[in-house]
Order: C-alpha cells, then structure tokens, then sequence
C-alpha cells in the first residue's frame, strides 16, 4: 500500500483524486488548447507520473482529443463539465498525469509555478517574474526538458 501525501478534487467534488507520489512539476500554459478546455487565459498545471494520482470514479471523467495525434487525453468531470485530469503518454516515458493545480488545494507543498509556455498565445501579460517561452518548439522544449529532469531526479 503506498502512502497518502494529498488529495484533490474538480470544482463539484465528484471526481477526487488521491496523490502519492511528488509533484514533477508545475506550469503555466497559454496555448489555445488550453485555454479552450480550461476555458480561461492559460491553465496552471501541476504533472505527476500517472501511477501517482488515483481518481475514484474514473468512468464520471470524460475525455476529449482537442487535436491528433492524441498525445493528451484531456478529462473532464461528466457533472460539473470542468477540468479534472489529464494524460499525457508518449512512447518511451512513462505515462504522465497532468492536474488543474486550482484542483490540488488540499496537496501540501504544492510547487510554485516554474514557467509560462506558448506565452505568444497569451490573452494578457503576466508579471511574474518566471521564464516565458514563445513559439511552438521553444515551449515544447522548455517544458520537455523540465519535465525530463524531474523524471531524473524521481527516478
């Protein structure tokens, strides 16, 4: 049995989320798929390897593919219709799963944010003072290499 160390939940409540494992990271995303399916100017985001976040009723999620090839399977909670999880599966990394941080609240030692990506995407400035990445490639690869390091660390 492995440990609790949070938990969370979409806005209604339906869908609870269990946490043991650390979070890899957190981000701030301002790509147009992000912003139509959290329907706000960016999403703020924490990612965890999927074996680390258990949903209770996972049949009450449902997913939708905002572009092929379906890399990101993004949930959403069937009553209050808001972000719950989302997966991100590539081929050789292990599966990640990809939480709101608003749905996070009740996580302890939840990350600070390390980064604004597709920031040319942005609806409005943000001042903060985090590293902002612009176009496609310089985002992804912002993000890929943040998150491969902490796949490093957490070996």
């Amino acid at each position: 049995m492995t440990d609790t160390i949070g938990r969370g939940h979409c806005r209604c409540g339906a869908i609870e989320l269990t946490v043991t494992g650390a979070a890899l990271m957190r981000g701030l995303c301002h790509c147009t798929i992000c912003q139509a399916f959290n329907e706000a100017p960016y999403a703020d985001i924490t990612l965890f390897r999927s074996r680390d976040v258990q949903v209770n009723a996972p049949e009450r999620v449902r997913f939708d593919t905002y572009r092929p090839p379906p890399a990101v399977q993004r949930g959403k909670c069937a009553d209050c219709e808001q972000p719950a999880i989302e997966y991100l599966d590539l081929p050789g990394l292990p599966k990640l799963a990809i939480v709101p941080s608003a749905n996070l609240q009740e996580l302890p030692g939840l990350p600070d944010p390390a980064l604004h990506i597709f920031y040319h995407r942005r609806t409005a400035d943000v001042d903060d003072g985090l590293p902002r990445f612009s176009g496609y490639w310089r985002s992804q690869l912002a993000f890929s290499w943040r998150v491969m390091a902490a796949l490093w660390r957490t070996r």
